[in-house]
């Protein structure tokens, strides 16, 4: 169903270009106002599936998620390395047209489309669920979009055509985040049964009872991460979800690519690390701090990481013979170059051997038609094990933390065959590993999920948030942060001269430490 949607949404995306082949057939019904929507010639379902497609990233070559999840966040939360020297996180170096990468896909691809399923369908009862799940699906986008930036345009944004307003305020923070709730857990209360299937859904294929559990997994997301501003509301929502969120690998959300769509369609991880238009199939690695905290423990998700993927040092074609045997398994050390100054020259470090030595992504991994994971059970059950620790809410927090661990092994196999990983290792790693120290381990194993799971927007907001895994700041000479770890993006600069401009520049002077990497969103109280 997913495949086959996707296929679908394909042909949608591209179909424009076919209507002007013919000047004169079906006159009529080609100089027909698009835009005036109506039963027989719009379905909303079509435009939701849009919306999931490119909240995994943008069909524009995945321009959003090579900057954004893998150039910063992903090498600052030291889960991937690379010596590309355009690869700004890696170094903390400022570059405005990565960090704003985000920003000008999602508002374009995400937000307009969600925006406009919420609107159209409000009012009309054949798409009472489609409306629910929309409203859901909107405050994931945004989340994202406010975890990255902060105070954003969000209660008009998407409303140009329906407010006739070119100008978009941009609202609090704590506000947005206070309205997501509300909306998630209402937009959950609402769904029902008895009404409309959701046809365009191409994560559950419309399981509404999966969606209820996804909404309130995403309500724990959201208020897990108020803990260090606004403890008494993350209390009372996590209270409310805990117990309700998902169940199993099951029901893992995710969406599966297809790689006849191309840019499309494909997944968009893969298009960078596999090499579409750059380095990065060959000096992208994962970083040291990560394989070294798998190899400590002898952790069985050792699995993501093959070395010798790459046929030899200089010569940038797959392997087909690279060597999976954990022992031989090297994380890169980030902060390091491809220059002359043996301070940062990655061939003067001491592990330097040949760069196929150091580990790649499993290539199980990064297929083309593989899979983008979106939320997760092991997640919702870290989540749960955090608030059980912190309050007491629920099972105990050994419990939730054990099948947090569990299903965050063997969800692996989701990805592929290859990495599959048995109940029995899983069973056997939890019991061995069992909750001893508290916030701080169930802190580590999300980042070492989120990690496995490519989410590093996900890995860096957690981190932001609880301060584990204590990562070691890189030194690089020409930082832009003094030696911090970065903890959001600057606002595009385009926002200056465009009709948000005031807005821009209040939002800007009011973000604690400045409009800068080191400047903190509202939740990440100092």
């Amino acid at each position: 169903m997913k495949t086959k949607s996707l296929k679908i949404m394909g042909l949608i995306l591209f179909a424009g270009a076919a209507i002007f082949q013919s000047c004169t057939k079906d006159f009529e019904q080609i100089n027909t106002d698009p835009v005036a929507y109506g039963p027989t010639n719009f379905d909303p379902n079509f435009t939701f599936s849009t919306a999931q497609l490119t909240y995994t990233g943008s069909i524009d070559f995945a321009y959003e998620t090579w900057r954004a999840n893998l150039i910063y966040a992903g090498t600052m939360m030291q889960g991937l390395s690379s010596v590309v020297s355009y690869w700004a996180g890696d170094k903390y170096l400022n570059t405005p047209w990565y960090t704003s990468a985000y920003w000008e896909r999602a508002y374009a691809e995400q937000v307009k489309p969600i925006v406009d399923v919420v609107e159209v369908t409000k009012t009309n009862p054949k798409y009472k669920n489609l409306h629910q799940v929309a409203r859901i699906w909107k405050a994931l986008v945004f989340a994202r979009l406010t975890d990255l930036y902060g105070d954003i345009p969000y209660s008009e944004a998407g409303q140009g055509y329906y407010m006739k307003n070119l100008s978009t305020k941009y609202d609090k923070q704590q506000d947005i985040y206070m309205d997501m709730l509300k909306e998630l857990e209402d937009a959950v209360s609402k769904l029902d049964a008895a009404a409309d299937q959701v046809s365009g859904d191409v994560i559950y294929d419309g399981n509404l009872d999966k969606w209820k559990r996804f909404g309130n997994s995403l309500i724990l997301r959201l208020a897990m991460r108020l803990t260090k501003v606004d403890e008494a509301t993350a209390k009372a929502y996590a209270t409310k979800v805990i117990g309700k969120t998902l169940q199993g690998n099951g029901e893992n959300a995710f969406l599966k690519h297809d790689e006849s769509g191309a840019r499309v369609t494909q997944n968009r991880n893969s298009q960078v690390l596999l090499g579409d238009g750059g380095q990065e199939h060959y000096y992208v690695k994962w970083s040291d701090t990560f394989i070294n905290a798998l190899k400590s423990k002898n952790d069985p998700r050792i699995k993501v990481a093959v070395s010798k993927l790459w046929m030899s040092d200089g010569v940038k074609e797959m392997n087909p013979n690279y060597v999976s045997d954990p022992a031989q398994q090297k994380g890169m050390p980030n902060g390091k170059d491809l220059g002359n100054n043996p301070a940062y020259r990655i061939g003067s470090h001491p592990s330097y051997t040949t760069m196929p030595d150091y580990s790649s992504p499993h290539p199980g991994m990064i297929k083309r038609n593989g899979i983008t994971f979106i939320l997760t059970y092991s997640e919702s059950e870290l989540l749960s094990a955090e608030a059980s620790q912190r309050w007491g809410i629920g099972a105990a927090a050994s419990t939730y933390y054990k099948n947090g661990i569990k299903s965050g092994i063997t969800f692996l196999g989701q990805y592929d065959p290859a990495l599959a990983i048995t109940d029995a290792a899983a069973e056997a790693y939890a019991n061995a590993h069992p909750l001893t120290e508290g916030l701080k381990q169930i802190g580590i194993q999300y980042w070492l999920h989120q990690n496995t799971a490519l989410n590093f927007y996900e890995s860096w907001a957690n981190w932001r948030r609880t301060g584990f895994p204590e990562l070691v700041p890189i030194v690089y000479s020409t930082s832009d942060t003094q030696g911090q770890i970065p903890r959001r993006f600057p606002y595009p600069v385009s926002e200056a001269a465009n009709s948000n401009a005031e807005y821009y520049k209040a939002a800007g002077a009011a973000i604690p430490g400045g409009d800068n990497l080191t400047g903190r969103v509202w939740w990440d109280k100092q």
